[in-house]
């Protein structure tokens, strides 16, 4: 078993499936500890179980819920060494058919809610935290930031904001002598259950024949060749993470077979 991560104490949003919970499972895996932190509390505890992991119930667009449920994350692990701001959601739409409730959403959960997310984590890591020993943060955007793919506006705007509001994060806790690092990850597509919305999203909107061919095109965006899988992402994460990356901050790390060069 890896112990590149040994004694971490890491929290995870969006943890209850999917990407967040590989994630996690690559913390344990490491030897740290995990809190899962998801708005669906029946997934999010199930997922905690089966991992060994704590749940606190977060919904990342609510000041008050971070607040509740950092302390109680803090409390269960012991400290806080880590987050991981997972959470997020892709709608898709034309631009000559936005629905405004429909970006507003997409923002207020992936921008909004990884600002909240840094503003919690720098409270309880900073020296006069609950944690008080400092960290590291890891945003997740997408390579959806650094390409122009059609039907996602919304979401590539979104995650163009978390890699830009990552670079400031590191900048202030610098400066104010937090001694958190703050690093932004850009995966590439993956086959999960949010890739596979997507495909069928770009056949839905006409922009592709079948979902198929939107995963074709993806790929063949790609100089690698293939699409991401979950390990690919939670690997460089858990790197982020740990000791291995202590001078890295500040930083985007594209895990997109060169999609996004």
């Amino acid at each position: 078993m890896s112990t590149d991560l040994a004694g971490k104490r890491v929290v995870v949003t969006g943890g209850a499936r999917g990407l967040g919970l590989r994630e996690a499972q690559r913390i344990v895996d490491g030897g740290g500890a995990v809190v899962l932190a998801d708005v669906d509390e029946e997934a999010g505890r199930a997922a905690a179980e089966g991992l060994g992991a704590g749940f606190v119930r977060l919904d990342v667009t609510d000041d008050a819920s971070w607040q509740e449920g950092m302390a109680a994350a803090v409390s269960h692990l012991g400290g806080l060494d880590g987050l991981v701001n997972n959470a997020g959601i892709e709608i898709s739409d034309l631009l000559v058919d936005l629905d405004p409730d429909n970006m507003r959403r997409v923002l207020e959960v992936n921008v909004l809610g990884t600002a909240l997310g840094v503003k919690h984590a720098f409270r309880a890591m900073r020296p006069e935290g609950a944690a008080g020993t400092g960290g590291a943060i890891v945003n997740i955007a997408s390579v959806a930031a650094t390409i122009a793919f059609p039907g996602i506006a919304a979401y590539s705007a979104s995650k163009s904001a978390v890699e830009r509001l990552t670079k400031v994060a590191a900048a202030e806790s610098g400066r104010l002598g937090y001694g958190v690092r703050v690093n932004t990850v850009c995966p590439g597509l993956v086959p999960n259950a949010m890739g596979a919305q997507l495909a069928g999203d770009m056949e839905r909107l006409g922009l592709f024949p079948t979902a198929g061919d939107a995963v074709t095109a993806v790929v063949g965006l790609t100089p690698s060749g293939r699409l991401a899988t979950e390990d690919d992402i939670a690997d460089g994460v858990a790197f982020l993470l740990s000791e291995r990356s202590s001078f890295v901050n500040g930083a985007t790390l594209s895990i997109d077979g060169a999609m996004g060069m």
